[in-house]
């Protein structure tokens, strides 16, 4: 009898417990789900950069000098040529004046022989030719008292030597006019001699300018290494300074990101310092070559003029709007599976089953992927929480919201 109500009991609890199973089998398999949801995607590339400025030029001497005076500070605000830098200049002074002495003392060579030695020596010309023209008369007139007996061999001998001499003469003052002239042998050397202390009285005017250290542009001092006594070194930076009206971000890419970025595509930025100050670039250049060592491409951005808050070298964080679409079906990214043949798939409840449906994406954001092809607006599609076979019965146990839209970004002007 007690063994016959012992066999009861156990039957009893193996129907409850099949019947449990039953009724948990015909509830299914509790999932999380995830609604297809209809609104803005946006495809994006994020990555850092630093601030610059169209133009960063070191000032540095081009010699040896000690200091005179830094006549600016960072921050200050400079105009083109304003000397910034002053360098210790008397030994260059003084090469300055004995250059600009020896440019007077040409110079005046050069009236010299213009005013004084260029007609004294025509006029001695004129002199020998007239002296010559008195000696050739003389010899005709003696070979002709000659011939008639009144003078002796020796009178016309030495109206011939005269006449001879003065000949010489006029060729030696000839000569000596034509090179004491100003297109003469003289003049040749005079100018020559200019030439040289002229250019010499330039290499002195330069060697005097480059010791006051000048402002190549506009701009602003953001760097100062230096004091007044230190001795200045060729190449080596006094001050820094940053000009033009453009700012810039230098940033770069992770390589296999580079067949999502084109020139001219809107980016969001902040820079760390300001967060909450969010601001607009456009993608100006892509590097033409792969950093092979760091796998990265190097970029440049054009930030909007209005944006007057950037300081050079401040850090950024920047995300590159590559494609936007503003009624995109999309989902978590988690939620979507991969087969081994490389189709996309997703679980989505029907009729209380898991169910396959193959699908095709389109653009991809931070988390959230567009579904181009195979769902629509609503349709449950199982998260990936729990494993769940195709065909399998399910019910919804709890629903994860798809990430808030990011509203289409407006492309800059160019």
């Amino acid at each position: 009898m007690k063994s016959t109500r012992t066999r009861l009991v156990w039957l009893v609890v193996l129907v409850v417990c099949i019947s449990v199973v039953f009724s948990l089998a015909r509830r299914g398999l509790p999932v999380e789900v995830v609604e297809v949801v209809q609104g803005p995607m946006v495809q994006s590339v994020v990555t850092t950069g630093r601030i610059a400025s169209a133009a960063r030029t070191d000032i540095a001497s081009q010699s040896t000098a000690r200091i005179e005076a830094i006549l600016v500070r960072e921050g200050d605000v400079v105009k083109p040529q304003q000397v910034l830098v002053q360098l210790r200049d008397d030994e260059a002074s003084a090469a300055l004046a004995q250059a600009a002495a020896a440019v007077t003392e040409a110079r005046g060579r050069m009236r010299q022989l213009a005013a004084v030695q260029e007609p004294v020596s025509l006029q001695l010309l004129e002199q020998a030719r007239a002296a010559d023209a008195q000696a050739a008369r003389e010899l005709v007139r003696t070979r002709d008292l000659f011939q008639q007996g009144f003078v002796s061999q020796s009178r016309l001998d030495d109206a011939q030597r005269a006449a001879i001499a003065s000949a010489s003469a006029v060729l030696a003052a000839n000569a000596q006019a034509t090179g004491n002239g100003i297109n003469g042998a003289e003049g040749a050397l005079a100018q020559s001699r200019l030439s040289q202390v002229l250019a010499a009285q330039k290499a002195a005017e330069t060697r005097l300018d480059q010791l006051a250290l000048r402002a190549p542009a506009a701009g602003t001092i953001i760097s100062r290494v230096a004091d007044p006594g230190d001795t200045a070194q060729p190449g080596r930076t006094i001050l820094t300074l940053v000009s033009g009206d453009e700012t810039r971000i230098h940033a770069s890419v992770d390589e296999k990101n580079l067949n999502y970025v084109k020139l001219g595509q809107a980016a969001r930025a902040t820079a760390d310092a300001y967060p909450e100050r969010a601001f607009s670039a456009v993608l100006t250049y892509i590097a033409p070559a792969v950093d092979a060592q760091r796998g990265t491409v190097d970029l440049r951005l054009r930030v909007d003029k209005a944006v007057d808050f950037l300081r050079p070298d401040m850090t950024v964080s920047v995300e590159i709007i590559t494609a936007q679409e503003p009624n995109a079906l999309k989902l978590p990214s988690d939620v979507i599976f991969r087969d081994p043949n490389g189709s996309n798939y997703v679980l989505v409840i029907r009729d209380g089953f898991a169910r396959r449906v193959d699908i095709a994406t389109g653009l991809r954001g931070i988390g959230t992927t567009q579904i181009a092809k195979g769902l629509a607006v609503g349709d449950r599609v199982i998260a990936a929480t729990t494993a769940v076979e195709d065909g399998a019965r399910v019910r919804e146990q709890s629903r994860r919201a798809v990430q808030a839209g990011v509203q289409p970004v407006a492309a800059s002007k160019q």
